[in-house]
């Protein structure tokens, strides 16, 4: 009898802490400061910054990663014009763009300069979701003007008929993943 109880014990603690143990186990796979450090000098060695703020170069293109761990946030953005630039031509086929062919990354405008961004919570990002997301931001700086494409899909039922440029992604999956 003294062992039924023992192990009807043993099987209740068991029970209730596996939740624990797998929620534990989920937040050692999560994305964070040093996880994506180590990611982004797999891209580019001579990466500048600290953990929270790096800058590298990508396809000729300055691109800067923000994170608050805290917040559990992150965004990759590249700088692309000067905002004072855009015509509304322009300003409209960013935002047709948006709808269909930036896919996760978007054309957005902050302190007077139009950005390509990728937004996404820290610790649920995949590192395949960070390097397509960093692909397609490079992307959309690269055919501002003419595609506006995030090089990925395009979304069907939208206005975009650009061609894609899923190359980069590809090739930054490929630097990226071990």
């Amino acid at each position: 009898m003294f062992k039924q109880i023992q192990l009807i014990i043993i099987s209740a603690l068991v029970l209730l802490l596996l939740p624990f143990n797998v929620i534990n186990a989920a937040d050692n796979n999560s994305m964070n400061n040093q996880r994506l450090g180590e990611l982004i000098k797999r891209i580019d060695k001579t990466v500048q910054g600290k953990p929270g703020f790096w800058r590298f170069i990508v396809e000729g293109r300055e691109v800067s990663v923000i994170t608050d761990e805290r917040a559990n946030r992150m965004r990759i953005i590249v700088p692309i014009a000067p905002a004072k630039e855009i015509s509304t031509d322009k300003l409209t086929r960013m935002m047709q763009a948006n709808f269909d062919s930036a896919l996760d990354a978007r054309y957005s405008i902050a302190k007077d300069v139009v950005w390509g961004a990728f937004i996404h919570p820290l610790k649920e990002l995949g590192d395949e979701e960070f390097l397509s997301g960093l692909g397609q931001v490079v992307n959309l700086a690269l055919t501002y003007g003419e595609g506006y494409s995030s090089g990925a899909l395009v979304f069907g039922g939208g206005d975009s008929q650009s061609l894609r440029r899923r190359e980069l992604i590809d090739r930054l999956l490929d630097k990226g993943t071990i």
